[in-house]
């Protein structure tokens, strides 16, 4: 038995037993990432019934490595994952195991995989590699620094694995391209998994699911806010959500309605009014003539989106804007 508390000590991260934290991350809570979810799902089979591949010859992939931007779900895919097969999850971060002493962080990777052996099957989770992972060569420490150590360490440990071990090792980060070659290579981080930032379908199944654990008003249309939020993420999705139920909140209403969320969304997008802004006269005039010139644009050129919204309240960093969908 490896208790969580125990394993404190030993590397800065996180350890979790998916059946004893009563809320327990599956499938169920990743939306919209339907081709990376399929991917992953494969691994959960591997760490169950691990003797079904190995009959036939089939070796167990250790390494998974999730590719995507920020706030795209990579850390919640881990989850599920471990959720989904019901083994302990050891998670930490690229710099989590870089400590103050040369030799630190080595050794607390080598901990870590001692701790996830014993606890086998298990899944080992390493959120932004990219900050241990980039290719050697470039540090000033002559070869010998800190995190090439770590590095090396990572390495010795992704091929100490036996073939019938269940161990995954999934790691994420957003900058695959600086990462060194040799964690890439056949038998190490071997698998990618691509997360995308989600799609306008793959939105509604955002927000629906965090709609479900918050009091919506009947006036909601989530596939009106799913198509005025391209190019945000899970993330930018949950806080839109979040920002809504508070703007509810602070005016006394018992559900969010439509309105809470379109000024969430553009809290989110462009950051807070800034209604104390004062702007002389001539500022006025220039900001509403600059905005009334994107306005009028939109209006004429046949393959602009459209707009739904021109305004001179100053917001973020703007002083007025031209919202488009």
């Amino acid at each position: 038995g490896l208790a969580p508390g125990g394993l404190g000590g030993l590397f800065s991260g996180r350890f979790s037993m998916p059946s004893e934290s009563g809320t327990r991350t599956t499938f169920a809570d990743v939306a919209g990432q339907d081709q990376a979810k399929k991917e992953v799902a494969e691994l959960v089979e591997f760490l169950r019934e691990p003797e079904r591949f190995q009959r036939v010859g089939a070796e167990v992939p250790h390494g998974v490595l999730l590719m995507g931007p920020p706030g795209t779900g990579k850390t919640l895919l881990a989850k599920a994952l471990a959720g989904e097969a019901d083994v302990p999850c050891f998670s930490t971060w690229g710099s989590g195991f870089i400590g103050v002493f040369v030799g630190g962080g080595g050794g607390r990777v080598r901990k870590m995989f001692e701790a996830a052996r014993k606890a086998a099957p298990a899944v080992i989770f390493i959120d932004e590699l990219d900050s241990i992972g980039r290719t050697r060569g470039t540090g000033l420490g002559g070869g010998h620094d800190e995190r090439e150590q770590t590095l090396n360490q990572l390495l010795v440990e992704m091929d100490g694995f036996e073939k019938n071990e269940s161990v995954i090792v999934l790691a994420a980060t957003n900058r695959p391209e600086i990462l060194d070659p040799a964690l890439l290579r056949p038998g190490r981080f071997d698998r990618r998994v691509t997360i995308d930032l989600p799609d306008r379908e793959a939105r509604l199944a955002i927000l629906e699911i965090h709609a479900i654990k918050k009091k919506m008003g009947e006036d909601v249309k989530l596939d009106e806010i799913a198509r005025r939020t391209p190019g945000m993420s899970g993330a930018d999705l949950y806080s839109v959500m979040n920002e809504a139920a508070i703007f509810a909140a602070r005016e006394d209403r018992k559900r969010i309605t439509q309105y809470d969320i379109v000024q969430a969304v553009e809290k989110v997008a462009m950051g807070p009014e800034r209604r104390s802004r004062r702007l002389d006269q001539e500022e006025k005039e220039l900001t509403a003539y600059h905005e009334a010139g994107h306005a009028i644009m939109a209006t004429l050129l046949e393959h602009a989106d459209p707009v739904i919204k021109v305004t001179v309240i100053p917001r973020g960093r703007a002083l007025g804007y031209v919202y488009q969908t």
